[in-house]
């Protein structure tokens, strides 16, 4: 009868928390002149951090929304930029309270930049309404510890070592021929 296993813990950082979220938000500017069309919107210089609140992720940031329009019955153009400020929470769907309550690192990515999914003239003909589309995937890094069986005696669980002199060597890999099915093929149907 073999000796009882020991057992050892082994400390190692681990994904203690998941989480996803898709969101779409209204903004509405008023442009330095009264809007006659929209001819494009778009975001640019999209910044954000993110820090640990209770069982979600806060992920805060800015980006700059960009319209350019035509007034004065389309007869002039010009580009209105503003910076916007956000926060956005993003529950976490996967979590392990006991790694969670130490000291944690948070990992955020914007699975897709803000984009613009609409921009058009408000219904008093003086604003801007823009609609963007966010979305962000954050995880929660910590340490936490795995226990692993040990087993003292090697010889009873047939380890076997590897002798690297038998293995094949770079110079044998090279002189392999990859096709030598296809010609062996070949020389039958020929037949």
């Amino acid at each position: 009868m073999s000796p009882d296993p020991s057992y050892r813990e082994i400390v190692t950082k681990a994904v203690c928390g998941k989480g996803k979220k898709e969101s779409t938000v209204t903004h509405q500017f008023r442009p330095n002149e009264k809007p006659t069309s929209i001819l494009g919107c778009w975001i640019i210089n999209h910044e954000y951090d993110a820090a640990k609140q209770e069982d979600s992720i806060l992920v805060f940031g800015q980006y700059d929304v960009n319209i350019w329009y035509s007034y004065e019955d389309n007869t002039k153009t010009d580009v209105f930029t503003k910076t916007v400020s956000y926060e956005e929470t993003v529950p976490l769907t996967m979590s392990d309270e006991p790694i969670m309550s130490e000291q944690t690192d948070v990992i955020a990515r914007a699975v897709k930049q803000p984009n613009t999914l609409e921009a058009s003239i408000s219904e008093d003909k003086e604003q801007v309404v823009v609609e963007v589309e966010r979305s962000f995937a954050c995880e929660m890094v910590g340490e936490t510890k795995m226990t692993v069986q040990m087993h003292p005696d090697q010889e009873d669980m047939n380890y076997r070592d590897v002798n690297w002199d038998e293995q094949v060597a770079d110079d044998e890999l090279k002189s392999i021929e990859p096709n030598f099915l296809q010609a062996e093929d070949e020389e039958e149907s020929d037949e």
